[in-house]
């Protein structure tokens, strides 16, 4: 994914938008929008996870397996291959353990 934007994307993101043989299915503009929409959301769900994690639920796994569930609904706004990069980028950023696929978890 090479232009002339400043934006790194990390090669998990266009693995999401990519064939068995690596080829993006989307154009790169539109892999770049969606990577935004998507980093800025597991960045937004920080917050919501430490709360979750102080209050209500102790088990990391299981608030992500939360987060993933309401982000799988079409209501969400993203794929369901997104809700799963969102979901591990989340746990990244958090320092939690990768919760691994998600898919089926639902």
């Amino acid at each position: 994914m090479s232009d002339d934007n400043q934006i790194l994307i990390p090669p998990s993101f266009p693995a999401v938008y990519s064939d068995a043989r690596q080829r993006l299915s989307e154009p790169v503009g539109v892999v770049r929008e969606r990577y935004e929409i998507c980093e800025d959301l597991a960045s937004h769900l920080v917050g919501h996870a430490q709360i979750q994690h102080h209050t209500e639920v102790p088990v990391e796994s299981e608030i992500l397996r939360r987060i993933h569930a309401g982000l799988a609904t079409p209501e969400s706004g993203v794929s369901p291959t997104e809700a799963e990069w969102v979901v591990r980028r989340l746990a990244e950023l958090l320092g939690w353990e990768d919760p691994g696929p998600m898919s089926g978890a639902d």
